[in-house]
């Protein structure tokens, strides 16, 4: 640790120390011992104030846990009531928003939203710079499109073909020619900045509505180089060159179609990583820190090749209007910090407290903006002047409150314009849910999104309502009536509350990273339920995702559903559990239930704790890969702990199934780099015994998170470790699809 004098009075590990006197604020007038003193501060301020916010959750924990022990599920009204009595359940408000300095990426344009960990710059550039993505490639090297054959090495021109074939469907749909099909197009033609002319083998014709045309890159006489065309906010880029090898098979010499993919990215410094100490905050904070620069760059191997990737420059055309038009090259960045009960032993008071890990979050996400805000920095992200801070895990609006107050804070110390710093509010906690306009209105002048987090909601469902029962199966759980009230009231009330054209309405991850096809056929429905971003786990996921904003009209859709009944909110408290105290649940149910939790623990678990590895494609029990975060892990631990604890399994039982399957997970893992297997040693496993631990403790852990177990884990295996784990950690995230394109 530091010396205290020189951070205010805070012990500071030497590594966080340097990194902010020799990284952060090195090229900002403010000096290490303000940012210190600063943060020692703010602590003192907000710390008795997040502990007695804390024991609060306790308590309304401990009596609702009284009162289902009494009455099992019992009866909504009762319930109601009850809630109501302790405090739990505030009176409904209509608040309204008023936000003011907001992104378009924000507030106009629908899209996907990209969530990456703070701790692998090459994934964060790659996240950044997926603002645009190829449409061919994502159709060329998913399953988007059905594989017919076995792919030629290199470039298949049969698999081209149908990529081509796709993609001229696709123009057709969303932007049809007047006449013909763009199949029969043989050229496209600008012969005035604001006139798209389109040569077919029938004669010349132009598009059904000439408004989309946007623009185009000035190529050889009339013929662009690139043709931009806008539906629902969103630009798609035919890029023309037929020298290339798909624009030589090219009907019309169109190399690509470049599509505005990812409008909007959370780098993240919560769920997606594995931050126990201060080297590891440090890896995250430069990432964000180097991206608001924009300076950061991350060269690696790949494909036999060395790569240098860096920060994207704007897109520049002439416009329909014969101007020059400016399109933003990176998506709009937002930086999610920790929750509430979150604390950091890498900074520490004087007296040996670990400090409030989310007070240093806020401060160092703040100050690394600052390059951005002054105009100090290469590529700018916001144009209005404000920074995007999203906040989970918080318990009703007294902890929105607190929230507010600490961005507050955090602006008057930096001398920032009132409500620089925006809030988006992860609904992710019960209480939220149902309290979900008070939350809103304590943060109206600065909220800038809702997002409904299925998996985190579902992990505090079953904590909220443990002593109710035992809770139905994980994958019965979106059926549930809290579940189908969760997703619909958080669109209704957000729309109350103004959000259209002000802020995002939110859904949740795409977990299965390879299943672009079913996604495709599913995840339209996100924006057709009002919400004018979802989040994709990759950059080629989310050029496939935006397609469903170029088909579905969000804003108008919002329009619509502003006028349908507010779903009652006590459809909320309808508890998730088996009927008949799960008596009809027959033996292979259990045994599978408990199965596909265990391994998908303990999937999870060997990376986090053993590699330090936050979020990655995990397979689970029949080898289909899913991403994996905290919020998987909560629901299952949450599961078996209520199943444990409600008789339906035993402890024997439970610690012989994760005995074998943690054969299974090391052989799911032989080949990943620094991996160690758990069977070796399974009393001597760190990873091993904190899949344990959280099942053993799930019932007594606050609010059912695993954060404590798996710090502790951690620290414990960082201590002996003897891996590669940098290795580790670069090789087990996927950038994407091929690219024939390139």
């Amino acid at each position: 640790m530091s010396d205290a004098s020189a951070t205010g009075g805070l012990q500071v590990d030497p590594e966080l120390r340097d990194f902010v006197a020799g990284e952060l604020l090195a090229g900002l007038d403010l000096e290490p011992a303000w940012f210190w003193s600063t943060l020692a501060e703010l602590n003192e301020r907000f710390a008795g104030r997040v502990d007695q916010l804390l024991a609060r959750r306790d308590e309304l924990q401990q009596q609702i846990d009284g009162w289902h022990r009494e009455h099992g599920a019992g009866d909504v009204e009762a319930l109601e009531a009850f809630l109501t009595e302790i405090g739990y359940l505030l009176p409904v408000e209509e608040p309204r928003v008023s936000v003011t300095r907001v992104d378009r990426e924000i507030a106009e344009v629908p899209g996907p939203q990209l969530v990456v960990p703070a701790t692998v710059p090459r994934y964060a550039l790659n996240a950044a710079n997926a603002r645009w993505g190829s449409l061919y490639d994502a159709l060329y090297g998913t399953d988007a499109l059905p594989t017919e054959h076995e792919l030629a090495p290199g470039y298949d021109e049969r698999r081209g073909a149908q990529v081509i074939a796709e993609a001229d469907r696709l123009l057709d749909r969303f932007f049809p020619l007047a006449e013909g099909s763009h199949a029969d197009v043989v050229a496209y033609r600008v012969p005035s900045p604001g006139e798209l002319a389109v040569d077919t083998s029938a004669g010349s014709t132009g598009l059904a509505d000439p408004a989309q045309f946007a623009g185009h890159r000035p190529g050889d006489g009339d013929r662009p180089a690139a043709v931009l065309l806008r539906r629902n906010g969103l630009h798609l880029e035919l890029t023309i060159d037929p020298s290339t090898r798909v624009g030589t098979q090219h009907h019309a010499g169109v190399s690509d179609a470049v599509l505005e993919s990812a409008v909007s990215t959370i780098v993240d410094l919560e769920d997606s990583v594995a931050t126990v100490d201060g080297p590891d905050k440090v890896g995250a904070y430069r990432t964000w820190l180097g991206l608001r620069t924009g300076e950061l760059t991350a060269t690696f191997g790949k494909g036999g090749r060395t790569v240098t990737r860096e920060v994207h420059g704007d897109r520049t055309y002439v416009g329909a209007d014969g101007g020059e038009l400016t399109l933003p090259g990176r998506s709009l960045l937002l930086v999610r910090n920790v929750g509430h009960h979150m604390r950091l032993d890498a900074v520490r008071t004087a007296g040996g407290e670990p400090i409030l890990e989310e007070v240093l979050d806020a401060l160092v996400s703040a100050v690394a903006a600052l390059y951005d805000l002054r105009g100090q920095a290469r590529h700018s992200n916001t144009r209005t002047g404000s920074v995007y801070i999203v906040k989970p895990k918080m318990h009703g609006p007294d902890e929105v409150s607190l929230s507010v107050e600490l961005l507050t804070a955090v602006e008057q110390a930096l001398d920032l314009e009132p409500t620089t710093l925006k809030i988006g509010l992860m609904d992710e906690e019960k209480r939220t849910s149902v309290n979900l306009e008070a939350c809103i209105a304590r943060a109206a002048d600065r909220v800038i999104f809702v997002n409904t987090g299925f998996l985190d909601r579902t992990g505090d469902e079953i904590h909220t309502d443990f002593e109710a029962g035992p809770v139905v199966r994980k994958d019965d759980q979106r059926s549930q009536t809290w579940l189908t009230t969760y997703e619909d009231r958080n669109v209704d009330v957000a729309l109350r509350a103004g959000f259209a054209g002000q802020a995002q309405i939110g859904k949740g991850m795409w977990a299965k990273p390879a299943a672009m096809r079913e996604m495709l056929d599913t995840k339209g429905g996100h924006p057709r339920a009002g919400a004018n971003t979802a989040w994709v786990p990759s950059p080629t996921a989310a050029t496939l995702h935006a397609l469903h904003y170029l088909e579905t009209d969000v804003l108008a859709v919002q329009e619509e559903l502003a006028k349908r009944p507010l779903a009652d909110r006590r459809g909320l408290l309808v508890p998730p559990v088996l009927p008949n105290g799960g008596g009809d649940l027959s033996e292979e149910d259990r045994r599978h239930e408990l199965e596909t939790n265990a391994q998908s623990i303990l999937g999870y678990v060997v990376r986090w704790v053993g590699l330090g590895i936050g979020c990655s494609t995990v397979p689970n029990l029949e080898g289909v890969g899913l991403m994996e975060d905290r919020a998987t892990l909560r629901i299952s631990s949450q599961q078996i702990a209520n199943w444990l604890h409600h008789g339906l399994v035993e402890e024997g039982q439970v610690r012989e199934t994760f005995a074998r399957m943690a054969a299974v997970v090391d052989e799911q893992n032989a080949g990943e780099p620094g991996y160690r297997p758990m069977c070796a040693d399974l009393e001597g496993s760190p990873s091993f015994q904190a899949a344990l631990d959280l099942v053993f403790s799930g019932r007594r852990e606050p609010n059912g998170y695993t954060e404590r177990a798996l710090t502790t884990w951690r620290q414990q295996a960082k201590a002996g470790a003897g891996g590669d784990e940098e290795q580790a950690r670069e090789a087990v995230v996927a950038d994407g699809a091929p690219s024939p394109a390139s």
